[in-house]
């Protein structure tokens, strides 16, 4: 099917949401039982590690680290939001950074401020949103983000959004407590989807929809390595206890042009196979031989690739070996260990 698509159903009797894009799984999101990017705690802190610039914090969910902070003490209560998932065995990874996040707004406590997506680029538009954002907000002290989203949505629901979510900003930063506790919790697959998948769509939502729009099986191919690649080329895109290995082959094509097309097509395809496998931290990526000269053609390609998408992701370049790194945030849990 032609378009977008956004199915909402279920997974292992869990919440899960599919962003289908031309019959093809773009990105997949699915309930987990750790705790989700977004929760915010109030976290008490529990020792320093001196030398790394951090402490581990106690929480309702378990251990959490904090990272590059200064002038704590064992004891102190802090409020914290979950940034991403952990390794497992390892601590939650949390930051003192708040963020409240809808689908019109992003209010930040400690960052003031009024910001119009760079997206939105209509100069009679962005004052219209200026003016929402002020006889909302009017002289408050939090910072505000207005998403790209907005460009031509109704007036009142972007000042709703901007007023509930200022509301309960409010409510989590003026918390006193003492003792560890779930202030907010992170949006469940649903509501990311309601959040973060806002380019138009047709929704389709109900028990047996990833089964007749082809999610089902497009998730069964995803818990394989294999992405094909077109014609004889493909990748395997593998996660290693230490990284994310990715091998990029050229099958039986044997034509001298054969390597860079494989390639430029495994960096196409790269950001869509690791989101919909859940898969972060540090990649690194065998491509199929080319000559030297076409690095650049193939930097230049993952380059705008990565540029859509959403998840953090740095671009480390080549090693001696020929290879290329990655470091991407661990901002899902691996497809592999959520339908184990």
């Amino acid at each position: 099917m032609k378009g977008r698509q956004i199915v909402l159903d279920g997974v292992a009797g869990r919440k899960a949401a599919a962003l289908m894009v031309d019959g093809a799984l773009d990105d997949l999101l699915i309930e987990t039982d750790a705790p989700a990017p977004g929760t915010i705690y109030r976290a008490v802190v529990d020792r320093q590690v001196k030398g790394q610039g951090g402490v581990f914090l106690r929480t309702p969910d378990g251990g959490a680290w904090l990272r590059d902070v200064k002038g704590l003490a064992p004891g102190d209560a802090i409020t914290v939001q979950v940034a991403g998932y952990s390794e497992p065995g390892k601590a939650i990874p949390v930051t003192g950074r708040l963020l409240f996040k809808s689908r019109y707004a992003i209010v930040t406590p400690d960052a003031p401020g009024l910001n119009i997506s760079r997206r939105i680029r209509d100069e009679a538009e962005r004052d219209r949103l200026l003016e929402i954002a002020h006889d909302t907000l009017g002289e408050g002290g939090v910072g505000l983000i207005l998403r790209s989203s907005c460009a031509g949505a109704d007036a009142d629901e972007i000042a709703q959004d901007i007023a509930d979510m200022a509301a309960i900003a409010a409510q989590v930063t003026q918390d006193s407590g003492r003792t560890p506790e779930v202030l907010l919790l992170g949006d469940d697959p649903w509501a990311l989807a309601w959040r973060d998948w806002s380019d138009p769509a047709q929704v389709v939502e109900g028990d047996g929809t990833f089964g007749s729009t082809g999610v089902d099986e497009a998730i069964d191919a995803a818990r394989g390595a294999h992405v094909p690649l077109g014609g004889d080329a493909g990748m395997f895109v593998e996660a290693t206890r230490a990284l994310v290995a990715v091998d990029v082959n050229t099958g039986a094509d044997g034509s001298f042009a054969a390597g860079l097309k494989a390639n430029i097509a495994a960096a196409r395809a790269l950001p869509r196979a690791l989101r919909v496998r859940g898969l972060g931290g540090q990649i690194t990526i065998d491509l199929a031989p080319m000559a030297k000269k076409d690095r650049r053609v193939f930097d230049d390609v993952l380059r705008a690739a990565f540029r859509a998408d959403e998840v953090e992701t740095v671009l480390a370049g080549w090693t001696p070996l020929g290879h290329y790194e990655l470091q991407r945030k661990r901002a899902r849990m691996p497809l592999s260990e959520v339908l184990k």
